[in-house]
C-alpha cells in the first residue's frame, strides 16, 4: 500500500511528535478497562465483544470511503496470522492473567517487556548483532520481572496460571510485531486492520462460547470499558503503533512499551485503588532500565 494509507484514520492527524506520548496512554488505559469490565464478563467473552464491535467499525470505515483491499491472498495470509498473534494471543493471554487476580500494574510490566524480547527475536530471525550492552539490558529486564512476580505470588494473590497466561500474551505481542514489520509495514489500516481483527475474532469467538458460553452481565461498566476497549485501544492504539512501526525502526517504537508499566501502575492506583509497594517499584525501575539499555544500546549502534 501507498504511504498515503496512513492518513486514513483520525489517529494519524496528530502531530508524529505527539504519537509516543499518545499511545503510551491509549495502551496502558487499556490494561484498566480490562480490570473494570472483567467482573461483567468472561475474559474471552469480553475479548470477542471487543475484537467483534472494532472489526464492524473498521468494516463500515472501509466500505465507506473505499479503502483499498490487499491485492493477493499471502499478504491476506500474513495479515491474519499477525492478527491472531497481535490481537488473539496477546489479548487472550493478558485477559485471562487479570481475571486471575494479575494486578493490572503488574501484567503491564510483563508485557511491557516485549521490547526485550524484540530485540532478541530480531538477531535470531533478522540476523541482527546483540551487543554486550544490550545483552545487559536482556538480563536486567528479566531480573525486574522476576523481582515483580516471585513477590506478587509469594503473597498467594495470583495463581503461578496467571503469569503464563501474561507470558503468552508476551510472546503473541512480541512475534506479532515482527511480522508486522517484515510482512505487513504497508498495509491500509481500515482494511488491513479489519483483516486481523477479523481473524481473532473467529479465533477467539468459539473459544467463549465453549468455555463461557458467552454469558455476560450488561452494566454501564461493562458496556463503557468495552467501548473503550474496542474504538480507543483495538483502533486507536494498535493504528498508532502500526504508523509509528511504518515511520521507524521497529526497535524505537518497542522501547516506548517500557514507560507502559509506570503509567498503568499509576492509572490502577488511581482508578483501581491497587498498590504499591517497595520491591513492586524497584522491580519497576530495575526492569525499565534494562529495556532501556536493550533499546539504547540499539539506536547507538544505528547512528554510529
Amino acid at each position: 500500500m501507498k504511504a498515503a494509507a496512513i492518513t486514513a484514520t483520525p489517529v494519524s492527524h496528530a502531530s508524529p511528535q505527539s504519537w509516543p506520548a499518545l499511545f503510551i496512554l491509549l495502551w496502558s488505559s487499556g490494561y484498566v478497562a480490562g480490570k473494570i469490565a472483567l467482573p461483567y464478563a468472561g475474559p474471552l467473552t469480553l475479548i470477542f465483544l471487543r475484537f467483534g464491535v472494532a472489526a464492524l467499525v473498521l468494516l463500515l470505515m472501509a466500505v465507506l470511503t473505499r479503502a483499498p483491499w490487499p491485492k493477493d491472498w499471502a499478504s491476506v495470509r500474513h495479515l491474519a496470522v499477525v492478527g491472531l498473534l497481535i490481537q488473539a494471543l496477546q489479548f487472550s493471554g493478558l485477559y485471562l492473567g487479570l481475571s486471575w487476580g494479575v494486578s493490572a500494574g503488574i501484567a503491564a510490566l510483563i508485557v511491557g517487556l516485549m521490547p526485550v524480547l524484540t530485540a532478541a527475536g530480531a538477531a535470531m530471525f533478522l540476523n541482527e548483532r546483540i551487543s554486550r550492552q544490550q545483552l545487559g539490558g536482556l538480563m536486567l529486564g528479566l531480573l525486574g520481572v522476576g523481582i515483580v512476580v516471585a513477590h506478587k505470588v509469594g503473597a498467594g494473590q495470583a495463581p503461578w496460571l496467571g503469569y503464563l497466561a501474561l507470558g503468552a500474551a508476551l510472546l503473541g505481542i512480541t512475534a506479532g510485531t515482527l511480522l508486522q514489520k517484515k510482512y505487513c509495514a504497508g498495509m491500509d489500516l481500515r482494511t488491513g486492520g479489519f483483516i486481523q481483527l477479523c481473524s481473532a475474532t473467529l479465533v477467539v469467538g468459539p473459544a467463549a462460547w465453549l468455555l463461557e458460553r458467552l454469558q455476560l452481565t450488561w452494566t454501564w461498566q461493562l458496556v463503557g470499558a468495552s467501548l473503550w476497549l474496542s474504538l480507543v485501544n483495538s483502533i486507536g492504539a494498535i493504528s498508532v503503533l502500526f504508523i509509528m512501526m511504518r515511520r521507524g525502526q521497529a526497535s524505537q517504537v518497542a522501547s516506548l512499551f517500557y514507560l507502559v508499566p509506570g503509567v498503568t501502575a499509576l492509572m490502577g492506583y488511581l482508578l483501581l485503588h491497587e498498590t504499591l509497594n517497595a520491591t513492586q517499584l524497584l522491580g519497576f525501575l530495575v526492569s525499565a532500565g534494562g529495556v532501556y539499555l536493550t533499546t539504547a544500546a540499539s539506536r547507538f549502534s544505528q547512528r554510529c
